[in-house]
């Protein structure tokens, strides 16, 4: 089983020839998480929030108008891939492996990591490979199985 992180859907998102062409071939085993799904919608709500905040000159309202409607798009976009991949949810199993990572490694504790630790304690649970570029922060959890579909 393959475990898509943020970063891995928002190539998918972006169409990322590489990613989506892996994605095709093993499409009946990869899934992503609700963790995934959590930074994706905070990430959109928070940027759409920001340009709705923004004051703007008459000059400015094209551009704002713009960034407003790429924004949606690609709300909408991520909406439609999640609606495609089966969301591993953050179970007790999941977040037992999570509890004994964060006691057993310290240095995995940092505030920054723990999305990506939730991830990790998912694809640990169900013995999957988590796909990810993000070799530094994921490569630190031991028996976590990682790959990279962008090399």
């Amino acid at each position: 089983m393959w475990v898509l992180d943020t970063d891995h859907v928002s190539l998918i998102v972006r169409g990322d020839p590489q990613v989506a062409a892996r994605l095709r071939q093993v499409a009946m085993q990869t899934t992503t998480t609700i963790i995934t799904v959590q930074e994706f919608f905070n990430g959109w709500i928070t940027q759409l929030n920001e340009s709705d905040a923004k004051r703007t000159s008459s000059q400015q309202a094209n551009e704002k108008r713009e960034q407003i409607l790429y924004q949606y798009r690609r709300l909408f976009l991520s909406v439609e891939l999640i609606k495609t991949l089966p969301v591993l949810e953050f179970d007790v199993s999941a977040c037992d492996r999570y509890e004994f990572l964060l006691q057993q490694h310290p240095l995995l504790r940092k505030k920054a990591l723990q999305k990506d630790m939730r991830i990790a304690a998912i694809a640990l649970s169900r013995n999957a490979t988590v796909v990810t570029r993000n070799h530094r922060d994921f490569g630190q959890v031991p028996g976590l199985k990682i790959e990279d579909w962008t090399i």
